[in-house]
């Protein structure tokens, strides 16, 4: 173990995690997502310990290049490094601990069966549409061999040779399976499947239940279900003139007739033949009073499945592969080999969790006996992937509160003489955040926290106190926002509560950094941060250029964070010796995301509205009511109010049945509003293009705004008290959310109105939704369940939803359930060292190795 000697903390800390390294094998898994990643804040701790430039240089392109050597050559890299770093500190060179050379590990002897090694390859590759021609003994003879003779290591990690208890063989490539030859294997790969093991987790995508057969006779109309029958014929019918056409087909399964309908399909002629047996997925309809099912999706059945009375897995399939062919080939690989499988699961853990083992959840969620069964085995699976994503999040915020942080106190007095030049009262929410704001920069640790708050909240206003905390103290605050009118808002607001009449801060010492700020102007700020006389800045991806340097930044605020990249926050927060970080958003994060996806964070949540705020009133109107809408909108700007009209599109498009900014902008300037002034806004113009267009808005020199989406994040033009939104279905719930939210931000009554695409769109469940609530955690909520993470993710975590195949993460008392027990393990044993959790930790590493991580 390593024996404390002074130095540096930041040398203690290279040696921490070197030496961690040298006992995982040198695998790169000493910290989430390889050496490299300590550097985020490694080398502001460096720079802060005075560590010469040149040694940080050393550590920093060692690091950088580490996770492309082999094993082998990162121990003689590290050790190399270490040397030199001693040479240069020698307290380093005598610290027992460093990292050490690793062995050549010996060829793993594996045991072999009386008939393991006489197998020669198999280079013979069957179609998939051919049955195999041996006999099943034979086959599950040969196949037996082959595998247990197959070399190791891609399943595993690379600490696994040394106590995995997996089958090396789920290592092998699927070359070794029996009618598997270059091509197939070529198909397969595409469908994600190299090797076995990556085949006993290519789950279906969904099941056929052939024990809960429904007969056609028994069919009602408005049933959604799956048939299956036999063709009894196949016409084709031209319409409209020969140029397109329907094909009809009829099917049976002894008990009536269903007659299909297909449009414009008119290969089916040769793919559908009398006597087939086929599968049929659809809604029922009724046409001249018989039932029918049109543009059903189909599959041809295997006659054996129909007498199994069995649930039957069906899987993604690519070209030269058919459902029936790799049903046969998962089967046997899935029966020999999912019992096999080592389960890394702690025991307590599964008792705890009342979770079936690894092996019966892969047997069954393949090819299960009962829907029971079914369900325990996705519980399970999908249990691990949470569990696994928990025990990520918690580490990334150990790894960050390991670092050390400046504190920044300040006494009561002094926060009330803040609040109270304020011209409002704080709410609550507002109060509650505040003092997790105080306590963070009073820790010793960075803080690393996310305030999410619905639109108008007042996040801007805690955060200004934050860093006046900080400033107050002689550090920098750097504040970033993704918009340059939205930079500008947080400028006007910073600098009225700092450098105001009650404000302790010249107005020179805040500044505003956008990329159209003239290059004299930038100059001017770059040196000003750098000699420490700007105390705050404020701007766009501007701040983060590599020619911006600070004097001493301790704070960094970024605001609307899901719109920011990972790199790009890991760049501000570079320019500082572990500053404070605290990021905002308007859009409300559901629990199940913010136990998750966002648990590396501290959250705090600003869920009560300052007084005076309106309540904007949100109406869903149908196609043809138009008309009204722009009567609501004339009559607004009459009374000296403004308004905006939103679009899902900037043009109109074939693909897509959506009305368009710049197509109706020409209509509503000529035809409709002919006497008003009108600007048009959309993502296609050069942002000093879409400033201006803003600014002349909030100035008036407009009455009504046509835009697209750019308006969504940030835009505060409190004149503004009608929003209408064409194309409202094409929107999800936290876009609609965050668009209303441009107005009712003055004292004026507002309104939003919601047009969709179509009338029968008018009843849809997201437009309803708005139309009854504006809290924007009910509309979250809904939203996840209805369109998933993608809108709450942004650019934060790319490789979560690749990463989870089974688990649905808005799965909340599953997410509950796991997060406990990885809060528990990790108080016990939070890197996994301990012996017993060798195995777990080779599953995490391999849940993690392509999860695109985020701690930031």
């Amino acid at each position: 173990m390593i024996k404390l000697i002074p130095m540096q903390p930041s040398l203690e800390k290279l040696l921490k995690f070197f030496s961690l390294e040298s006992e995982k094998k040198f695998d790169n898994t000493a910290i989430i997502g390889g050496l490299a990643k300590m550097l985020d804040f490694w080398e502001g701790e460096a720079r802060a310990d005075g560590l010469s430039e040149e040694i940080i240089q050393a550590v920093v392109s060692r690091l950088k290049t580490y996770e492309k050597l082999p094993p082998g050559g990162r121990a003689d890299s590290l050790r190399g490094l270490w040397k030199r770093i001693g040479e240069a500190y020698p307290e380093a060179k005598k610290v027992k601990g460093q990292p050490q050379p690793q062995k050549q590990a010996q060829p793993q002897r594996q045991e072999r069966s009386d008939d393991a090694g006489s197998a020669k390859p198999n280079n013979a590759e069957t179609s998939p549409s051919q049955e195999q021609s041996q006999p099943k003994q034979e086959h599950q003879k040969q196949y037996q061999q082959k595998t247990r003779q197959a070399p190791p290591p891609r399943f595993e990690s690379a600490t696994s040779a040394k106590h995995s208890q997996t089958p090396a063989a789920l290592n092998a490539e699927l070359t070794v399976l029996q009618g598997v030859g270059p091509k197939n294997a070529e198909s397969l790969q595409k469908l994600g499947m190299q090797t076995l093991g990556d085949m006993l987790y290519n789950f279906p995508r969904r099941y056929e239940d052939y024990s809960l057969l429904k007969p056609i006779q028994s069919l009602m109309y408005g049933d959604v279900v799956t048939v299956l029958g036999s063709v009894q014929s196949v016409h084709n019918r031209p319409i409209r003139g020969g140029k397109q056409s329907i094909i009809e087909v009829i099917i049976t399964d002894g008990t009536g007739a269903l007659r299909l309908s297909f449009f414009n399909q008119p290969w089916l002629m040769n793919r559908l033949k009398s006597g087939d047996a086929i599968s049929v997925s659809g809604k029922i309809d009724q046409y001249l009073g018989r039932i029918v099912m049109n543009s059903p999706d189909w599959e041809p059945v295997e006659m054996e499945a129909l007498h199994t009375n069995r649930i039957v897995p069906i899987y993604s399939l690519t070209e030269r592969i058919t459902q029936k062919w790799l049903r046969g080939q998962m089967n046997q690989v899935v029966t020999f080999w999912a019992p096999a499988v080592v389960d890394a699961l702690p025991e307590i853990t599964k008792r705890e969790a009342q979770l079936v083992s690894l092996g019966e959840a892969l047997t069954q969620v393949h090819f299960p006996e009962s829907q029971a069964r079914l369900k325990l085995a996705r519980e399970r699976l999908a249990f691990d992937e949470i569990f696994y994503l928990q025990m990520g999040v918690l580490r990334q915020k150990r790894d960050w509160q390991d670092v050390e942080g400046r504190r920044f106190t300040v006494t009561d007095e002094w926060l009330d003489s803040r609040l109270g030049v304020l011209p409002f009262t704080l709410t609550s929410a507002q109060q509650e955040v505040l003092k997790d704001i105080r306590n963070d920069l009073g820790s010793g640790k960075p803080m690393n926290r996310l305030i999410q708050g619905d639109v108008g909240s007042g996040k801007t206003v805690v955060s200004a106190l934050g860093t006046s905390m900080v400033v107050s103290n002689g550090a920098q605050a750097a504040i970033m926002a993704p918009t340059s009118i939205l930079a500008e808002q947080h400028y006007r607001s910073f600098t009225n509560q700092l450098a105001g009449e009650h404000g302790y801060l010249q107005k020179e010492e805040i500044r505003l950094l956008v990329g159209n700020t003239p290059e004299s102007e930038k100059e001017a700020i770059r040196q000003g941060l750098l000699d420490g006389s700007i105390k705050v800045v404020i701007g766009t991806h501007a701040v983060i250029e590599p020619d911006v340097q600070f004097k001493d930044l301790q704070f960094v605020v970024i605001d609307e964070q899901h719109r920011f990249g990972v790199q790009q926050r890991a760049e501000l927060r570079s320019k500082g010796t572990n500053p404070h970080l605290l990021v905002m958003t308007a859009t409300p994060i559901p629990r199940s995301l913010a136990l998750t996806v966002f648990g590396d964070l501290d959250v705090s949540v600003m869920d009560v509205m300052p007084e005076g705020r309106q309540t904007i009133a949100t109406h869903v109107l149908r196609p043809q009511e138009r008309e009204r809408a722009y009567t609501m909108l004339r009559a607004q700007v009459q009374q000296g109010s403004q308004a905006f009209i939103v679009y899902p599109l900037i043009d109109e498009n074939e693909k897509i049945d959506a009305r368009a900014a710049v197509d109706d902008f020409e209509t509503l300037s000529r035809e409709i509003f002919p006497d008003l002034k009108l600007g048009l806004l959309h993502g296609r113009m050069r942002p000093s293009e879409k400033d201006e267009v803003m600014y002349k808005f909030r100035d008036r020199e407009f009455d009504i705004l046509v835009s697209t989406t750019v308006i969504e994040v940030g835009v505060d033009v409190p004149n503004s008290t009608l929003m209408l939104i064409e194309g409202a279905d094409r929107f999800g719930l936290a876009q609609l959310h965050q668009l209303r939210g441009r107005v009712g931000r003055g004292s004026k009554a507002s309104t939003c109105l919601l047009i969709p695409t179509h009338e029968d769109a008018t009843e849809n469940d997201r437009l309803q939704a708005m139309a009854t609530t504006n809290n924007g955690f009910e509309l979250a909520d809904l939203d996840l369940k209805l369109r998933g993470p993608g809108e709450f993710l942004g650019t934060r975590q790319a490789g979560f939803a690749s990463s989870l195949k089974m688990a649905s993460i808005t799965d909340l008392p599953l997410i509950e359930k796991a997060r406990e027990q990885a809060k528990s393990l990790f108080e016990r044993d939070p890197y996994l060292t301990q012996p017993e959790h060798a195995l777990l930790a080779e599953a995490f590493e391999r849940f993690w190795k392509n999860t695109s991580s985020d701690v930031s």
